[in-house]
């Protein structure tokens, strides 16, 4: 059987070995995948994780609002709502082991109209029966006098003290490396093409060759039901993509603003949100828009226009900003709003599906729920005080950076004061960026005002044959 194996460039290799049986392997490496590889890890098991891209977060989860929610607002008593509030805890927890990237802003909850405002009372309550006491009512005056840049058009609000902002890579990734410093193996560019069940092993058949494994964890996102469908030959769910479009303002615009700025939810949707990123920058979005395709992250321009409009109604100063960047995510919605998460103990495979927008924030949960619920258990765990913790290079604007320190080589990203230092570790890590858009994740290259007019030329330089496409 071949053996499958991680190398440095630009992804995997086969080598050609006797039989190697995982614990575990698991399909998909956005940031449910990263952090259920975490928690394995560090369980005992042994761990293989697959991914059909060239990088980690190349899916669903490159593209989100990158809030810490504390699920104030989840269905009551829902596994959403309690993978979210244990998400939150632990990534709190674990934050300062692994230098987890955080900005306490807090949220307000606003109400413009006289029917939004007459919702407030009875999401209050929810709130505080999901667990989250802090929240509370403000008049308009409180909420002016926190946010005076917003329009004078707001009615009252609801203040979320623990709402935060964070960085929705560096986080995702650091639970990975921590997999992959304990033990856990990593594959990319290994997509699933099927599999059997023996009764006592999985033999899974992929694209860089056969994986073995006691049992199977579907964290596909996008494409978890299809994953369903080859493995098991059925799925209880179907993805209905949702496309949600964003626009990112200059860093000037950040000085308007403090915290993150909610709309009273819809029965579709929780709304525009304006809030400020942990790069610096503005942040207005998302739409939700359904769709069939699982790739199309295009933007469009009347979209575009309507939600700068939408923003600059909420924060009336962001008229005279710029705006640096547009985006768009697609997040695994499916025909309901519950996580799909299914465990067959009688075939050692646990489906995680229909994670939607809240995953960045309930993927530590989630793992831990699954893990909880495993069909098996694993002798030697980790002991904390032998758990490896990496260290990685700080993108956060709140954070001391690498072109603070000394040796860095200089800077090749002026606009986002990107180091050479920083993306010759990215291109030559644990995990070595394999794409334009994964270096950009790891370091903020081309982020900036510029969107890499100034430094694309020495990018490219420096990335030369390491990229299936050049960044020029």
């Amino acid at each position: 059987m071949n053996d499958i194996n991680e190398q440095s460039g630009k992804g995997s290799v086969l080598r050609n070995s006797t039989a190697n049986r995982y614990d575990v392997i698991i399909v998909g490496a956005g940031v449910v995948g990263c952090a259920m590889a975490r928690r394995f890890t560090i369980e005992g098991a042994r761990v293989l994780v697959v991914e059909k891209c060239t990088d980690i977060l190349d899916g669903a989860s490159k593209g989100n609002s990158a809030i810490l929610h504390t699920g104030f607002d989840a269905p009551p008593d829902s596994l959403e709502q309690a993978c979210v509030a244990a998400g939150y805890d632990e990534y709190l927890a674990i934050r300062d082991s692994l230098k987890l990237p955080l900005l306490k802003t807090g949220a307000l909850l606003l109400a413009w109209n006289e029917e939004e405002e007459a919702k407030l009372d009875g999401i209050l309550e929810h709130a505080h029966r999901n667990g989250v006491h802090g929240a509370h009512l403000l008049s308009t005056g409180q909420v002016l006098a926190r946010e005076p840049h917003l329009s004078v058009g707001v009615r009252a609000g609801i203040s979320v003290p623990g709402e935060f902002v964070v960085d929705p890579w560096t986080a995702p990734f650091v639970y990975m490396l921590q997999a992959l410093e304990n033990g856990a193996s990593l594959v990319r560019n290994c997509e699933v093409l099927g599999g059997e069940f023996d009764g006592d092993s999985w033999l899974l058949q992929t694209t860089q060759g056969v994986a073995k494994g006691t049992a199977v964890i579907n964290c596909s996102g996008l494409y978890g039901d299809h994953v369903d469908q080859c493995l098991v030959g059925a799925s209880d769910f179907e993805i209905r993509p949702r496309k949600g479009q964003f626009l990112v303002y200059d860093k000037s615009a950040s000085r308007f603003l403090q915290s993150i700025i909610l709309p009273v939810p819809t029965a579709i949707t929780k709304g525009i949100v304006v809030c400020r990123t942990i790069f610096g920058n503005v942040l207005v979005g998302p739409t939700a828009e359904d769709q069939d395709s699982r790739d199309d992250a295009s933007v469009v321009a009347s979209t575009l226009e309507s939600l700068r409009g939408k923003g600059e109604r909420i924060l009336p100063p962001l008229a005279t900003q710029s705006i640096t960047a547009t985006y768009a995510g697609i997040r695994p919605a499916t025909e309901s709003k519950e996580y799909r998460v299914r465990i067959y103990n009688e075939k050692n495979y646990v489906c995680v599906g229909g994670i939607r927008s809240t995953g960045l924030s309930s993927a530590l949960g989630i793992a831990r729920y699954v893990f909880d619920r495993f069909p098996g258990r694993f002798p030697n765990p980790v002991p904390s005080d032998s758990l490896l913790c990496p260290t990685v290079n700080q993108i956060a604007e709140n954070e001391v950076r690498d072109w603070q320190k000394p040796g860095n080589g200089g800077i090749v990203c002026h606009c986002e004061l990107v180091t050479r230092r920083e993306l010759q570790q990215a291109l030559e890590g644990r995990i070595p960026c394999a794409s334009p858009g994964a270096l950009k994740r790891r370091t903020r290259i081309t982020m900036g005002r510029c969107q890499g007019f100034y430094c694309t030329a020495e990018l490219s330089e420096l990335t030369r044959g390491r990229f299936d496409s050049d960044p020029e």
